[in-house]
């Protein structure tokens, strides 16, 4: 029997083309002999706890937001991803904090951000969401207020930074590293080299 290729992902709840990924690396993991580790990566730590508009996120740099926007939306309909227009993006470390104690709520804490448009760095949506998807409210809570999960939040934190990484998604297999939103194809070249 062989040994189970292991995956990093490297994610943000914020990252657009991190949620782009999420169908392919389930798409992975369903067809390859593979073991995923999902690790949180703080693209906009700074971020205050009302959020920050996306326009004063790239206010001087040269670059087409509506035009993005739009490009976006297109490779999100083709992997079946729904996505509203979004106005804000939102500190994001305590939604990682609470997917390291569920990790069953990560794709529902995508789709509360790109879905729903919600604040997913404030306590109470986030008690909402865990709620709305099976995780009793009181534990979720406590989680969140008790930090139960900051070490676990500041390890992947660290090993990103040991990684080398400074933007995701990336992923790392038997020591290989791609990085960006990249097709299933070359992510399924990654595992194969990593073999």
């Amino acid at each position: 029997m062989s040994n189970r290729i292991r995956l990093q992902v490297f994610t943000d709840f914020v990252c657009p083309w991190c949620y782009l990924c999420t169908p392919r690396v389930a798409r992975l993991e369903r067809s390859l002999n593979i073991d995923v580790q999902w690790v949180y990566f703080p693209l906009h730590p700074a971020t205050p706890a009302d959020g920050l508009l996306l326009k004063d996120l790239f206010a001087g740099r040269n670059f087409d937001f509506e035009a993005a926007q739009a490009h976006l939306k297109t490779l999100l309909d083709a992997e079946g991803l729904k996505f509203n227009a979004r106005t804000h993006t939102y500190n994001s470390r305590l939604a990682q904090e609470l997917a390291k104690a569920f990790d069953s709520l990560r794709d529902a804490l995508y789709r509360a951000y790109f879905e729903d448009s919600r604040n997913i760095g404030d306590i109470g949506v986030l008690v909402d969401v865990a709620a709305a998807n099976g995780i009793p409210a009181d534990q979720a809570r406590h989680a969140l207020t008790e930090r139960t999960h900051k070490d676990a939040v500041d390890a992947d934190w660290a090993l990103a930074r040991s990684y080398g990484i400074t933007g995701v998604p990336s992923f790392v297999a038997g020591g290989r590293k791609v990085v960006g939103a990249q097709p299933y194809s070359t992510l399924e070249k990654l595992i194969a080299m990593a073999s």
